[in-house]
């Protein structure tokens, strides 16, 4: 907490800092702090009713879906949820169970890929070949 803030919070370090005011400079200070606190009043006021607003939106939409007989997990399942464009697969490769792994090449290596490395092979010996 900075020196100013410790000083606005306590009444007797407010007072000590007051002392060498004018009674005008102090009445303008506390005028300037009922400015500030109503505008904070104000803006807390608008924030509260934003977000009882968009409770009520979702709980109208709440009771839409019940009368519909719908419930969130029918909502889901037909939403696309990731704004990411998918990265198509470079490289291919099959585990010794027979399970195909696909990769973009980004990110981590997955497990299937590192055993296949490890075994002395390479990236161009999974790349998918693309067709021309």
């Amino acid at each position: 907490m900075s020196d100013f803030i410790k000083t606005l919070t306590r009444k007797n370090s407010l007072r000590k800092q007051c002392q060498e005011l004018a009674v005008s400079e102090v009445e303008k200070v506390v005028a300037d702090l009922t400015d500030i606190l109503d505008d904070k009043k104000a803006a807390e006021l608008v924030e509260r009713e934003a977000v009882e607003s968009k409770l009520a939106k979702i709980e109208a939409i709440r009771q839409t879906m019940e009368a519909a007989g719908l419930d969130m997990s029918d909502l889901v399942d037909t939403v696309e949820v990731s704004t990411r464009k998918k990265v198509a697969p470079k490289y291919r490769v099959v585990d010794e169970a027979g399970d195909t792994h696909e990769w973009s090449g980004r990110g981590r290596t997955p497990l299937a890929f590192q055993k296949f490395f490890e075994a002395g092979n390479s990236r161009d010996d999974c790349l998918i070949e693309k067709a021309v």
